[in-house]
This record gives C-alpha cells, structure tokens and sequence, in this order.
C-alpha cells in the first residue's frame, strides 16, 4: 500500500513538472521575452507622457529606425551561417554617393533606384566572393571592405555634399500611403519582414541557413553548397544596402560621406538582441522584429523624456548584454530542469 502510495505520489511530481517544463519552456523563449518586454516598455512611457501612446507619433517615429530594421533582415541569414559584415554602413554611403552623384547629374528616380541596387549587390558580392574565395573570417574581410568603400566615398565626395534630386524622390523615405499616416518606409518592412520570415522558416533555403550554422562541415558533406549560399548572403545583403541608400538619400534629401556611419553595429545589436545567436544556427525573424520595434519605441520613449544620448546608448548596451547572457542561462536551467525530471522517472 505504501508502495502504491510513493508511485503516485511520484506520478503526480512528474505530471506537475510536465506542466511546469511545459510552461517554462514556452515563456522562456526569447521571442516571447521580448514581447513582453515590449509590452512594459509601452506601459512605463504611456505613463509618463501623454505623446507617447498617440497613433500619429507612433508611426512618425518609425521613419527614424525603419531603414536599420530593413538592414536587420539580411543581417540575419549572415549571422544565421556564422557570419558577420561589418562594412554595410560603408556600402549604403558608396551607393548613397553614386545616388547623389547621378542626381546631380539629372537622372530620372528610376536610374536612381538601380544604380542604387546594382552598386550595393556588387560590392555584397565582392564581400562574398573574398570570403569564401580566400577562405577568410567575415570579419576580418569585412572590416578591409569597410574602410575600402568608405575610403572611395570620401575620397570622391570629400567634405561636400549633393542635395539636387528629382523632383517627388522624397515621397520613399519622407512620405506616407496615399489616404493613411502609415509611412512609406515601414510598410515596406513589413513586407520584408513577412518574405524574410517565410524564406527562413517555411523554404529548403532557410533549413540549409540553420544547417550550415550548427555545422558547416556537417552540412557540406550533406550536399549543401555552403560557399554558394555564403556568397548569396552577401550579395543579398549589398542589395539592400542599395535599396537603403535610397530609403536614406530620399528621407534626409543629402548625401555626403560620412552617412549611415555607426549603423553597423547598430543593425548587428537589433540582430543580435532579436536572439539570433552570434555563432549562428539559432534565431528567427519574428524575434528580430521584435527586437527592432522595441529598440525603435525605447528610444523614441526616452527621447520624449528627454534622456541623454549617453544614456540611450547605455541602455541599449545593457539589452544586448542581456541578449547575450539570458539566452544561455535560461538553456541552462532548462537542461536542469529535464535532468531532474529524468532522474525522478
């Protein structure tokens, strides 16, 4: 009777751990963290101002983090492989030169635009081609291209700038769809975001991106051309560095050579703090949105507040090292969690 009594006694511990891993689990991932996190963030800045919580204001803000957002996207499948590049900034102020340079010149937004595109995939394929030709770390390929394209665009812009563009080249990065205050700019994201997502996580290709980032060597000898799919990432991610110029050549209306400067690190923390892991094979385009929503409404909340730009930076420092470190100890008490509840079956 005793007995009978203990292994029902250890039934139900094992069925209310069942319960318990089960929700764990659930809000334990980053995903839902960070919407809830999100979810506080509205919560403190509506009650400490009125602005904050207005639907005109709310979309208005997004002109000021859609274009880094946009760049995020791509960013993904680069740190999804392993990868890192850190001379997007300097592609978007190369394209952005040619832009401003071809505008001066009189062309119509149409050449703009493919200029724009064609510069930034060539250069991401440059990028792609080095890495992958020279068996190279990303990073260290990346941080020569870096100084590279922004060497040329100084070297050939100098301290000048080129504010001559056609006429309605404003309406992408300064206007809103026709009848709505939804801007131009975040609309298109969205879009991305729902292509991003479904190319990750509903195609062979997004299957091969967290292959190749668990194990190269693994997914090599499962037939996974790992370099060509390197080098697809690249290009992709020079392409929207070209479709970015544009969005920022057209929201500032000037061009000069120290644009987009910073925004490397910046778009690889949105990334990052999305909880896409930096050695890669971890993370989803659902947590990067996230991610870049919470970035862009912290720092417009601590701006109606008036917080310093020391201490936005701070701030947004002090999230991706919890970006960082939560995730890993958080797989570690779950790990404990199913050790114990190994041990008592």
């Amino acid at each position: 009777m005793a007995e009978k009594r203990d292994l029902m006694t250890k039934s139900r511990l094992i069925d209310e751990m069942s319960v318990k891993n089960r929700l764990i689990e659930y809000f334990t991932q980053w995903e839902v963290l960070l919407s809830i996190i999100i979810v506080l963030v509205f919560i403190f800045f509506t009650t400490r101002t009125p602005y904050f919580l207005d639907w005109f204001n709310l979309m208005n803000a997004t002109f000021q983090f859609s274009e880094k957002a946009i760049m995020a996207l791509p960013m993904i499948f680069i740190i999804m492989c392993g990868d890192i590049d850190i001379s997007i900034a300097s592609i978007i102020a190369l394209c952005a030169y040619v832009v401003g340079n071809a505008a001066q010149g009189g062309a119509s937004i149409p050449s703009l635009i493919f200029l724009a595109l064609l510069v930034g995939t060539l250069a991401g394929l440059f990028n792609g081609v080095m890495i992958t030709a020279l068996e190279m770390p990303a990073i260290a390929v990346t941080l020569a291209t870096q100084s590279l394209f922004r060497g040329i665009a100084i070297g050939l812009l100098g301290d000048q700038a080129r504010t001559d563009f056609p006429e309605n080249f404003g309406f992408f990065g300064q206007q809103f769809i026709p009848g709505t205050i939804i801007p131009f700019e975040f609309v298109l994201y969205l879009v991305l975001v729902l292509l991003f997502a479904f190319i990750l996580h509903k195609t062979t290709y997004g299957r091969r991106l967290y292959a190749i980032g668990n194990s190269a060597e693994a997914a090599r000898f499962s037939g996974i051309k790992v370099k060509t799919m390197r080098v697809i990432n690249f290009t992709v991610t020079g392409f929207f560095c070209g479709l970015t110029s544009i969005l920022l050549a057209s929201r500032i209306l000037s061009v000069r050579s120290n644009i987009a400067t910073g925004w490397d690190l910046e778009i690889i923390t949105l990334v990052v703090l999305g909880g896409v892991a930096i050695t890669g094979g971890k993370g989803s385009v659902y947590g990067v949105f996230i991610g870049s929503m919470l970035v862009g409404y912290l720092k417009f909340g601590m701006g109606l507040l008036k917080f310093s730009g020391t201490l936005m930076t701070i701030v947004i420092g002090l999230l991706l090292i919890i970006a960082v470190l939560l995730p890993r100890l958080l797989d570690m008490y779950k790990a404990n969690r199913k050790l114990r509840l190994q041990q008592l079956g």
